[in-house]
């Protein structure tokens, strides 16, 4: 079993808190359950960086599987405890488990509230780009076939009992830095910025130390992100009918309440 579902957007987590303690931690507690009662073979458990909390923009301290638990919002604090439960069962009950840390993914496919296709769908629609704060929140960036790599060798060589950090190519591009080669790809002005009051508990800066994974599973990124942004955003380019169809309803009434317009 791969467990990928989850509430996944911070934005969301603080707006809705009991959605995500339902999903991610009771809903990680049904699927071990079945996972025992199956005499699963391996439970591969995927989860998030941000239970680690926040890095500094003034050092270049990584993330690893040895960093502590901080989470800082509703969000990472259910992907923290679903984490726990699934070390839990692996030490209570003997399920074979194995469990990976990803920093912040993109490509195809990706729902636009989150900040990269929710920049390009915006441009594309001639719409500004809401960036919190003073846009220097900095992120690790994954390209998603990188991940999906990084968990096929988990499933394959990982050891049962172990936690893998997944991150990708990326040294230190900030949030503002993303939307700006987004608008230079698609060949429009910054002025299609416009700065929105930040996020409670916004952590500063991501990074992740995947040394261990490419050790013991000889797994390393090999999408850089400058190039595969570009591709990102020209998929986003060819599969409109996609992205507005998922960008119509209810997400309309989110990105309202969100950032404040529509």
């Amino acid at each position: 079993v791969v467990h990928f579902a989850a509430e996944s957007h911070v934005d969301r987590s603080i707006m809705e808190p009991a959605a995500f303690v339902m999903t991610n931690i009771v809903g990680t507690q049904v699927l071990l359950d079945a996972a025992l009662k199956n005499n699963i073979k391996k439970f591969h458990h995927v989860s998030t960086d941000e239970v680690f909390g926040h890095l500094s923009l003034d050092d270049q301290e990584k993330f690893n599987e040895n960093t502590p638990y901080d989470p800082r919002s509703p969000y990472s604090a259910s992907k923290a405890s679903s984490d726990h439960l699934v070390r839990a069962y692996h030490k209570t009950y003997g399920l074979p488990i194995t469990i990976t840390n990803c920093s912040n993914n993109f490509g195809p496919y990706q729902f636009p509230e989150k900040i990269i296709p929710l920049a390009i769908t915006n441009v594309l629609e001639g719409k500004k780009i809401p960036i919190y704060g003073d846009g220097l929140y900095v992120r690790d960036w994954l390209y998603v076939e990188d991940h999906c790599r990084a968990i096929d060798a988990v499933l394959e060589n990982g050891k049962t009992g172990e936690t893998y950090c997944v991150g990708g190519l990326t040294q230190d591009i900030n949030n503002l830095e993303v939307a700006k080669k987004i608008i230079k790809i698609l060949g429009k002005d910054e002025n299609m910025i416009f700065f929105v009051k930040d996020r409670p508990g916004h952590d500063r800066r991501y990074a992740i130390d995947w040394s261990k994974i490419k050790k013991e599973l000889s797994w390393e990124p090999l999408h850089s992100f400058d190039e595969w942004l570009e591709s990102t955003v020209n998929w986003y380019k060819k599969n409109e009918a996609w992205w507005k169809r998922v960008k119509s309803g209810e997400y309309k009434n989110y990105y309202k309440k969100q950032y404040g317009r529509n």
